[in-house]
């Protein structure tokens, strides 16, 4: 076989593969469905731990059975609050109920995410969001898509009027973090049209994909809350580096997402801060 036609099959494998893994999401996030309630409310931090863990395992069982037979030779990343680069193979990058704080706190904002990582590229991804239940796909070098709608980032080109947002990797970072994403809320607010800091990170980048957010940057990182929303944005049209403004990858230890046009202008803000 040319690796020609090596290439076209693997692709062909490739967005097979794509199409169970979406219908998988969906079928997770039908179960959590069945579980949420906007009357959520929990107690203190050791409840919040308990229902988070609860509405995990659902999610997790339904990924699991299915992915596992259908690419039974991937590995799968156990710590959704992993970082950095991974070993070589193919991995499962998952994150059973992104937004799971917002979960079980009776919002919306939620949803269920698997990105399939081959030697530490992102091949595919698909990020199902139940409430609406809108689905968000991308397959690497053939686009990305929100249901049957081919996405497109942000045609925008000056910062000053750009819709930009923040939001925290996980609790408990350094005072370091918390100390630049302070510094670089004030030098947004002072570049930028509108600012927005919400979690998580990838219901926010899956707009930067669409075009209704034209920038995304994020100290630190977790794998599983910005695998998905980077290849959505990249294959939407956009770029995805780190806050120097060199190409991200996963041993990044920053984040930005931005329409093509604005990441010059993003970083040059961004890169004030030390």
């Amino acid at each position: 076989m040319t690796s020609l036609n090596h290439s076209a099959e693997k692709k062909a494998n490739d967005a097979h593969l794509l199409r169970l893994v979406t219908s998988v999401v969906q079928s997770a996030g039908m179960a959590l469905k069945q579980s949420f309630s906007a009357d959520n409310r929990p107690k203190d931090r050791e409840d919040i731990a308990k229902k988070i863990a609860s509405i995990d395992v659902i999610s997790l069982d339904i990924l699991r059975k299915s992915l596992s037979v259908a690419l039974p030779h991937a590995q799968w990343v156990e710590d959704e609050e992993g970082t950095g680069t991974l070993p070589a193979g193919e991995w499962w990058v998952t994150d059973p109920v992104e937004g799971a704080i917002n979960f079980i706190h009776g919002l919306q904002d939620w949803g269920i995410t698997v990105t399939l990582v081959r030697d530490n590229e992102i091949v595919l991804t698909a990020v199902h969001l139940p409430m609406s239940d809108d689905t968000y796909t991308a397959l690497r070098g053939e686009g990305a898509w929100l249901n049957d709608r081919r996405l497109q980032t942000s045609t925008k080109t000056h910062l000053n009027a750009a819709m930009v947002g923040t939001g925290q990797a996980m609790p408990n970072e350094s005072d370091d973090t918390y100390r630049r994403m302070g510094m670089s809320l004030v030098a947004m607010l002072k570049a930028a049209l509108v600012v927005r800091v919400s979690v998580p990170a990838t219901l926010q980048l899956i707009q930067v994909a669409a075009g209704s957010q034209d920038i995304f940057w994020q100290y630190s990182q977790v794998r599983s809350g910005l695998l998905a929303g980077a290849l959505l944005v990249s294959e939407a049209g956009g770029e995805v580096t780190d806050l120097q403004g060199a190409p991200w990858h996963l041993g990044s230890n920053s984040f930005l997402a931005s329409t093509s046009s604005l990441v010059e202008q993003a970083a040059a803000v961004l890169t004030s801060i030390t």
